[in-house]
């Protein structure tokens, strides 16, 4: 029987980690605040701040020399684009792939008893996809950094962290379907880093659209797709949370937050730029 004082121990290590997460997910690059006091419309050398968007090759906002300034040619930025549409969609399908699992769960378990470990696996490759493959700009596949990456680039940032979200609830569900994992907080990381990754997708940047011509229509289109994300995220972080209380509604909430898991793999299978 677990003690109170353990119970409050392990919510505040949760709530810290989460904390740290967001931290991690919104913090602004220290180069920025230190060598940029001016901010109307107007770099600390004169110019004009709004260049830095629609020149290819030419970072305003850094006195750093960027790494990738000079590959920013519009077949650059084309690879780039469908490089993310493919990342979002092969996630899109082991996201699907899993609210299957999860639903035929209760019916193959008798003849499949292994079936249980499916989903929290298909979170596990989902999470080292975007881990390795989500900022191909870093090393081995690119001339950045990781340390440079991660330290200059919020949507670096939030890439490796939503790979870590998805890895933590792999590893968590998986001794958990293991019997391995019994305590009564386990049950709550998914809802908890559900909301948590729906909030960070809520200052989302994208600096892949930011570049030729139409960017501010392509940037509007992939705000409202991370919208449209974010309340699905909410929806599955709330319903699965429900779903771990013993309620009369509890079988209903059991089949519903896979349900809209599956409806948030299927908008990402068909997420364009």
């Amino acid at each position: 029987m677990r003690s109170g004082r353990d119970l409050l121990r392990e919510s505040k290590i949760l709530g810290a980690w989460l904390l740290l997460t967001l931290v991690f997910c919104m913090w602004p690059p220290l180069v920025q605040g230190q060598d940029h006091p001016t901010h109307e419309g107007h770099d600390a050398n004169g110019g004009q701040a709004g260049m830095s968007n629609d020149m290819p090759g030419m970072d305003m906002n850094s006195t750093a020399p960027d790494p990738m300034a000079a590959m920013r040619t519009p077949e650059k930025l084309a690879a780039d684009k469908r490089e993310s549409e493919f990342n979002h969609h092969l996630a899109g399908f082991f996201v699907v792939l899993a609210g299957i699992f999860i639903l035929a769960e209760p019916r193959l378990s008798s003849r499949l008893p292994n079936i249980r470990y499916a989903w929290p696996v298909c979170f596990l490759l989902a999470g080292i996809f975007v881990l390795v493959y989500s900022d191909t700009e870093l090393w081995p596949f690119g001339p950045q950094s990781w340390f440079y990456g991660l330290s200059h680039h919020m949507e670096v940032r939030q890439h490796k962290s939503f790979a870590l979200i998805l890895l933590a609830v792999g590893v968590i569900e998986f001794l958990r379907a293991r019997g391995s994992l019994k305590a009564a907080w386990a049950g709550w990381v998914f809802p908890v880093v559900a909301i948590t990754g729906s909030i960070i997708l809520l200052f989302h940047e994208h600096r892949g659209g930011m570049h030729g011509a139409g960017h501010m229509e392509r940037m509007a289109r992939i705000q409202a797709e991370h919208h449209s994300y974010t309340a699905a995220g909410f929806g599955i972080g709330l319903t699965k949370g429900l779903s771990e209380i013993k309620t009369n509604w509890q079988p209903v909430f059991n089949k519903l937050w896979p349900t809209i898991m599956i409806a948030l793999g299927v908008m990402l299978m068909f997420y364009t730029e």
